[in-house]
Parts: C-alpha cells; structure tokens; sequence
C-alpha cells in the first residue's frame, strides 16, 4: 500500500496531521486580528520605510503579524528566547544543572522558569514598541497614553502565550515540532507576496527575466544542498563483544554510532535570530538617540549583523551539540552493552575521542549553516534582486519539512506500512525544543 494511502488509513496519523492543519489555520487567522487602539492604514505606511532592516527579519518569523500589529505580532520568538537564556543557565548554575538531572520533574520545572522567562521578555519588548508606535510619522495611535501601553502590552503577551501553547498542543497531539511548524507557517505565508512583488518587478522592467532565473538557481542550488548535508552522518564503528547466557552466544556483531553533520538542525539560526531580533527591536521602537544608532548597525546585509549573526550561529552549533550530545553518557551505555569502539579503550577514552570526532563534525556543520543562511542574501545583494527570503529561512523551511515527513514516515513504519517516499526512506534531525 502507497505511503500517501497509509496516511489515510491510520486513524491516529490521519487525526495528527488534521489537529495540526487546524491548528495552523488558527494561527494564521490570529494574524490578521489587529491590536486595539492603532491606525492599521498609516501603520502599514510606517513600517513600509522599514522594509529591509532587522523589522522585516522580524516580520517575516512572525508571518507578516508585526506588519500588521496583531497580536501575534511577537510571534514564539520571546520564548525561544528565553528557551535559549534557560538552557545557557543549565550551564552556568548548579541549581540549574540538578533540575536538567532530575528528569521528568526537573524539566517540567525548567519548562515552568522558561514560560515566566517569556512572559517578561513579552512585556519588555511590548512596551517598547507601544513606546516607540507612539512616537512615529505619520501618527499611527489613536489614543496615546498609559492605557494604550497597558492594553498593548497585555494583548501581546496574551498573543504570545497563546501560541506558545497552541505550539505544545502540536507537539503533543499533532505530528513534528509545534513551535517549528509555527515558525515554518509563518515563513510559508510570505512565499506567494514574494513571488508577486518579483513579477510585479519584471513586468515594470526593473528586474530582468536574467536575474530572475540566476536567483531561482541560486534557491534551487540551496535548497538541493541542504537536503544533501543534512542526510550526511560520520559513522563511527561499534564492535560488541560476545557474551555466553546459558547456552546461546549473543552480541559479537558490528554497529555503528552515526554523528549527524547538522547535529542541531534548525536551531543555531533560529537562536541567532533571536538575540539579534530582541535588541534590535526594543532599538527600533524606543525614542532614544543612541538605541535608534544601535539599531542602524544592526541590519540584514550589513558587516556588524553578518559578523554576529555567523558568530552567533557557530556558538549556539557547539553549545547546543554539547547540552544535546553527552559523549559521557553515550561512552557509559556502550561500555554497559559490551560495545567497544575499535583500537579505542571503554571508558573515558571513548568519551574523548567521541567527542573528537563530533567537535570536528560540529565545526564543519557550522559553517554550512553560515554559508547557508549568508551567502544567498549576499549573492541577491550583489545582483541587486530584492530577496523576499534569506538562507535562513530556506533552511528552516527545509529543515521543518523534512523532520516532520520523518515522523509522518516513523508512524507509518511502525504500522508495517509503506514510506511515506516510496524508493528512500527521510531521514530526519532533532526538532527545536
């Protein structure tokens, strides 16, 4: 039976893929409904002048609802930023490193800490933009004042929270990563504006049909790249050695331990993004002289937000590989199966030269993610082409896609149904949060 069959025929998958269409129709609906006390037509005017720095890196993540001050106009990234704050103190504090060890309990605890984490970060970022909204031109508040700040400060929390949890919802009764297929959603939407503003370019004569098809190479070129490397795995040779119970022999055969490229997939950019956006946001919007600096500096395509951002994405590549990937843990339970690397003594010399080989992976995986999420935006800078998306978000609608066709096939298999591709099996990486 056809993989696309199988689909139909499994109630539980079917009802998955379903919560997770109407799930995102939900959001996608929730982006159109505007935040109370704005003038949405002098609001578009005003941000119009902002197309091209960090607001339309900003607006793009939240499928076009910054542009339209809706109230998901913060969209997850106040969480995932605070996600990333969480996970640093798992590092640095002890208090924090006993909650990562004690399990369940402990991560419902540290998941408890992130939620309050996002909702301060909500109410900062909220008011500097119900700040800064009241001071642009042409007006675009209607009744500025203190209620105005309180109002739009509480609707965008609420819009935030809100999908923070419609997010979990879809992790935990859909199919893939809520929080990923929200930001997947959201950059999805803008694919058909993008390809309208281009034609609209062509047909004035502003762009010619050469560029157009250079650009649509490129994207090609990109996304035929991602898909290689991210299904490319150094394997590292597993020997077990055999063990007599009773009277039949087990173990004695060859395995390997297979150590992704990519081993974080979508996350380093995704972090990155995050930092980057939250200062530049609360910059953007406060009537300050030196934050409004701040915020000229740091824009898409500029050197100071490249040099940032790449060095953001190899930090975030190794500190996520290093809280994800626990060569001691993985040395333990080899050594307690009777496994051996080859020429390699159990134990600690395991855990070192495991972790040899993925800090050398880790280096190489990182800078595919820069030259990803950097040189397509460089290259249509250079050809003068106005591109709607960067690397980063085709790597994350990439990425998104291809994790969540992995699980679609993981519930297939197991049901002793066919693939969901009929010739190759997807393999998938580890989902954000």
């Amino acid at each position: 039976m056809a993989g696309a069959e199988g689909i139909v025929k499994i109630p539980e998958l079917r009802k998955r893929i379903l919560f997770v269409l109407v799930t995102l129709a939900v959001y996608r609906i929730g982006v159109h409904v505007p935040t109370p006390g704005v003038d949405s037509a002098a609001l578009e005017q005003v941000f119009a002048n902002m197309k091209g720095t960090i607001f339309g890196v900003f607006n793009l993540f939240s499928g076009g609802a910054l542009q339209k001050f809706s109230i998901f106009a913060l969209g997850v990234m106040p969480y995932i930023s605070a996600s990333i704050i969480a996970q640093l103190l798992t590092v640095v504090f002890p208090y924090f490193q006993e909650l990562q060890k004690e399990g369940e309990q402990g991560r419902k605890k540290i998941t408890q800490y992130t939620r309050y984490g996002t909702v301060v970060l909500c109410v900062i970022q909220g008011w500097a933009m119900a700040k800064g909204l009241e001071h642009t031109n042409p007006p675009v508040v209607l009744n500025p004042g203190p209620w105005f700040k309180f109002f739009t400060v509480l609707t965008l929390t609420s819009g935030t929270m809100f999908l923070m949890w419609l997010g979990e919802q879809m992790s935990e009764r859909g199919i893939g990563n809520g929080m990923s297929l929200i930001i997947f959603a959201g950059i999805a939407a803008g694919i058909p504006s993008g390809f309208g503003s281009t034609l609209a370019l062509y047909r004035s004569g502003e762009l010619s049909f050469f560029r157009i098809v250079l650009v649509g190479l490129i994207i090609l070129l990109t996304f035929f790249a991602i898909i290689y490397v991210e299904r490319g795995a150094r394997r590292i040779p597993v020997q077990y050695a055999k063990r007599i119970v009773g009277r039949r022999v087990y173990g004695g055969q060859s395995s390997h331990l297979p150590v992704k490229v990519n081993t974080t997939g979508v996350i380093p950019p995704i972090f990155a993004s995050s930092l980057l956006m939250f200062p530049a946001t609360i910059a953007t919007f406060a009537p300050f002289a030196w934050m409004q600096a701040i915020s000229g500096q740091i824009q898409p395509g500029g050197l100071l937000y490249d040099v940032l951002f790449v060095g953001l994405i190899i930090f975030f590549a190794y500190f996520y590989t290093a809280v994800t990937f626990k060569t001691d843990d993985i040395s333990e339970n080899l050594k307690k199966s009777g496994g051996f690397i080859p020429g390699i003594r159990p134990g600690q010399a395991t855990a070192e030269y495991i972790d040899y080989v993925v800090s050398r992976i880790t280096l190489g995986g990182a800078v595919y993610i820069s030259a990803v999420c950097i040189l397509p935006t460089l290259v249509s800078q250079f050809l003068k082409v106005p591109f709607s998306f960067g690397g980063t978000s085709v790597l994350i609608l990439v990425g998104v896609a291809m994790d969540t066709v992995a699980q679609i096939e993981t519930f297939l298999l197991t049901r002793n149904y066919e693939g969901f591709m009929k010739h190759t099996r997807v393999r998938g990486r580890s989902a954000y949060t």
